[in-house]
């Protein structure tokens, strides 16, 4: 099982919210996902993330999303 690190895009209409999930790579971008990892609201850019899950994933063998990848980073964590 490959498993990524990426965004869950939840919210209404021009209001984004999204959610950074760790989920299986042949599952869909808002579907079924393993665990949720944190979250981004880019109108704030305001983010809430669990580092001691994402580094769980990563040591797992998760690779993060390009963007997902960046907020890590930007975080602190190592991607």
């Amino acid at each position: 099982m490959a498993v990524v690190i990426r965004f869950a895009r939840h919210g209404s209409k021009k209001r984004p919210f999204y959610r950074i999930v760790a989920a299986d790579k042949k599952y869909s971008r808002d579907g079924r996902y393993l665990e949720i990892v944190g979250t981004y609201n880019p109108k704030t850019k305001e983010a809430n993330l669990k580092e001691d899950r994402i580094q769980h994933w990563l040591d797992q063998g998760a690779i993060p999303s390009e963007t997902a990848g960046r907020l890590i980073k930007k975080s602190g964590q190592a991607a």
